[in-house]
């Protein structure tokens, strides 16, 4: 039975080091352990995809992309809380655009493993604006795997590396570990709109593919995922990959308020 591909995405990176404390990093502890998971999810058969595996910078928007043309099942980033002291929390939190299914069950499961290892489990939370949870177009969490400023979470982080990793693999595994997907069925279903299909936001269709381009550099500006198509000798600019039309109205009417001419479409 094939497992579901997972694609890792260790966040910030390259000049964007993301939270920092006494030195320590977010981007390193985040690739150092987006690796480790990766080498267990793989051990336990797991096709796995990586959006960076050295200290590269990328746009949240960028790391979606990855995500999506690599085709893979789950998008699953590893990040660094941190409280506006330190010491002031600590504890796993794992964000998700919507708290349900098969995606806000991973999300408990991780944080119930990592609970084992011994940090305090905060909660699963719903997050409308990242745009690695609201950019992909497969289901998508973010772990936040413990606060870099917590000296608490630090010591379980060093002390119990090796566990931690393993603990975000067994919480994939035990959701998703014996499902069955591939490109057209299994698990990226349950994220397609009702006819098995994506949709998208057609904002702009130009008979010269330069005008498309000036529109798509604009919308990539703005932290869109959005891509040129050939439609029969015209080429539209389309926005997101959206997994159902309610996700896709919510799109429209936010590039409606900026002033496009919208079309939801079948991508």
């Amino acid at each position: 039975m094939v497992k579901p591909t997972i694609i890792l995405d260790a966040g910030h990176g390259g000049f964007d080091a993301g939270a920092s404390y006494q030195g320590r990093r977010e981007k390193d502890d985040t690739l150092r352990l987006a690796l480790a998971v990766g080498e267990q999810l793989e051990a336990m058969g797991f096709p796995v995809v990586y959006t960076r595996t050295t200290d590269i910078y990328q746009r949240p928007v960028d790391k979606a992309r990855i995500g999506n043309q690599s085709g893979g099942d789950f998008f699953v980033s590893i990040h660094r809380n941190s409280g506006a002291q330190p010491n002031q929390y600590n504890g796993v939190q794992t964000l998700v655009y919507n708290d349900s299914g098969v995606i806000g069950q991973m999300a408990r499961n991780i944080n119930t493993e990592l609970e084992q290892v011994g940090f305090n489990n905060i909660n699963v939370e719903e997050r409308k604006d990242l745009a690695v949870l609201r950019r992909t177009a497969m289901p998508a969490l973010l772990v936040e795997a413990g606060f870099i400023n917590s000296d608490e979470d630090n010591t379980i982080f060093d002390e119990n590396f090796q566990a931690m990793a393993n603990a975000i693999a067994q919480g994939i595994e035990n959701t998703v570990g014996g499902t069955h997907a591939n490109t057209t069925s299994g698990v990226q279903n349950n994220m397609m709109g009702r006819n098995g299909h994506m949709f998208g936001v057609q904002v702009g269709l130009f008979r010269r593919y330069e005008n498309a381009q000036y529109l798509l550099e604009a919308l990539i500006e703005q932290d869109y995922v959005a891509e040129i198509r050939d439609e029969k000798g015209y080429f539209a600019v389309v926005v997101g990959q959206e997994a159902s039309l309610e996700d896709a109205r919510s799109l429209e009417r936010e590039l409606s308020a900026k002033g496009y001419d919208t079309l939801i479409v079948s991508l």
